[in-house]
């Protein structure tokens, strides 16, 4: 049986256009009650990136940029790693590694679904092998096993 990314993602993600500032991005980013660490960087509605708090660190504090005046488009990271909602969450794994990023954007027909992050697989991954050993519980009763 295959379990789906759609099954496992956050389906509420934030977003902010390209010409946000740095500094008001992390201050989305802060209040998020879930604290994810990112947003999402949107140009006519269309996602074009990512901002991570790796980012900021990296690109930002450590370059001593100004936050309040440096856009996250110069910053973010680019290309969007994006899969499919309808994806297996195994590919899902294998994509964060070998692309080596902790998220990946659920989009269709440039529309975001969700997101969902190596912390999120991570945090299910009980509830996922549970699912597993179900179905194969099922499986070989079905077949007289």
């Amino acid at each position: 049986m295959s379990y789906q990314v759609k099954d496992f993602m956050t389906r509420e993600v934030h977003t902010v256009d390209i010409d946000t500032m740095v500094a008001e991005a992390a201050k989305i980013m802060a209040n998020d009650e879930k604290y994810e660490g990112y947003v999402i960087i949107l140009k006519k509605g269309k996602p074009q990136g990512i901002l991570t708090e790796r980012d900021i660190i990296n690109k930002v504090l450590s370059k001593e940029l100004n936050p309040k005046k440096t856009k996250v488009i110069d910053v973010m990271s680019s290309p969007l790693v994006t899969i499919d909602p309808d994806e297996d969450l195994s590919k899902a794994a294998q994509m964060m590694s070998e692309n080596n990023v902790r998220k990946l954007v659920a989009i269709e027909d440039n529309i975001i679904y969700g997101i969902i992050t190596s912390k999120g697989i991570s945090q299910h991954f009980q509830d996922y092998v549970d699912r597993s050993v179900r179905d194969i519980i099922r499986w070989t009763a079905s077949l007289g096993i």
